[in-house]
């Protein structure tokens, strides 16, 4: 067995800084679990905060990381929704990048016997944050008309799935004839690309001129302008993200007209102020992967001392579909 050790972030930088550094792993306080990795997820969120740009700043040293499938070998004294032994997903703010990893038992789920632990590590952020999304906060049902944003990316392709899982017709967009092909693949009824407007133009064909019910939108920008333009009747769009790095606006007047409801979702902070919604998400998807309706995209896998050559990959956007890292 591999003696315990994490990739550090000694001084901020970017993913170069990253070194593996041998740790002694820490006993669990009373409420909280420790996580024998063997899966590891990657996110763009990873890069960020080896730069210092997150939101979310560690006191130095530190190792990223947000995503850990493995074998539960510690619990604290009230922990009683999971045993040692257990096999566990653990999505953490950060320390995932480590042979061990402890986190609050809050954010511990259980997985099925049958899933590998490549798939849980692949099924946590992203998956969850598109579950919340379309499900708690769009109010997303059968029949409805679901339009996802980037949908070959990591939130984007995990919503295309959940959408088809829901019964809805499935509109994507995305930057490449290969990734509009990626997300037929897994799930879109039609998907255009969005280097220009015509998208506009060729939803509201398909739609008869309603528009969409949902959209699901991690880019912001141009994106979000002119979706606002295909809103149907009480329509839900969803404020995810901003990958374009500009943050729209909206007149008032839009959203009144249609009874339109403009709705962020922002899943992280659920774990503070009501933790039972990640914990159904979870168990829905769970579920929805064992009857085949999602299946997270693993592109790459990489062992965990080379994340920097796996990082380096996810930030040229060189990746589709899920990093994996393998202590």
């Amino acid at each position: 067995m591999t003696d315990p050790y994490r990739m550090q972030v000694a001084t901020l930088g970017g993913p170069d800084v990253l070194e593996a550094t041998p740790f002694d792993p820490p006993e669990p306080g009373p409420t909280e679990v420790r996580v024998r990795a063997e899966s590891v997820g990657c996110n763009f969120f990873d890069l960020l905060i080896t730069r210092g740009k997150y939101q979310r700043k560690p006191e130095l040293p530190f190792a990223p990381g947000g995503e850990a499938a493995g074998v539960v070998d510690a619990v604290g004294s009230e922990v009683d929704h999971v045993s040692v032994g257990d096999r566990v997903l653990a999505l953490v703010e950060y320390g995932g990048y480590a042979s061990h990893v402890l986190a609050p038992a809050k954010r511990v789920f259980r997985i099925p016997e049958s899933m590998p632990f490549d798939v849980a590590a692949a099924m946590g952020v992203v998956y969850q944050t598109s579950y919340v999304g379309l499900v708690d906060r769009a109010r997303t049902k059968a029949n409805d008309t679901v339009l996802v944003h980037a949908a070959a990316g990591g939130v984007g392709l995990a919503a295309v799935q959940i959408a088809k899982a829901l019964g809805c017709t499935v509109i994507g967009t995305a930057g490449s004839e290969g990734k509009l092909e990626l997300a037929r693949q897994e799930g879109a009824d039609h998907a255009f690309t969005y280097r220009d407007d015509s998208w506009v133009e060729r939803v509201r064909e398909l739609t008869e001129g309603r528009g969409v019910d949902v959209v699901y939108d991690p880019v912001g920008g141009d994106a979000f302008d002119l979706s606002t333009k295909i809103l149907a009747w009480e329509a839900r769009l969803l404020v995810v993200g901003f990958a374009s790095g500009r943050i729209p606006s909206m007149a008032a007047n839009r959203i009144l007209l249609k009874n339109v409801d403009i709705v962020g979702v922002h899943w992280g902070p659920y774990f503070d102020h009501r933790p039972s919604v990640c914990r159904d998400a979870q168990d829905a998807l769970n579920a929805l992967w064992a009857e085949g309706k999602v299946r997270p995209l693993v592109s790459e896998t990489h062992a965990l001392r080379d994340a920097k050559a796996a990082l380096a990959n996810l930030a040229a956007r060189k990746t589709t579909g899920k990093v994996v890292l393998h202590p």
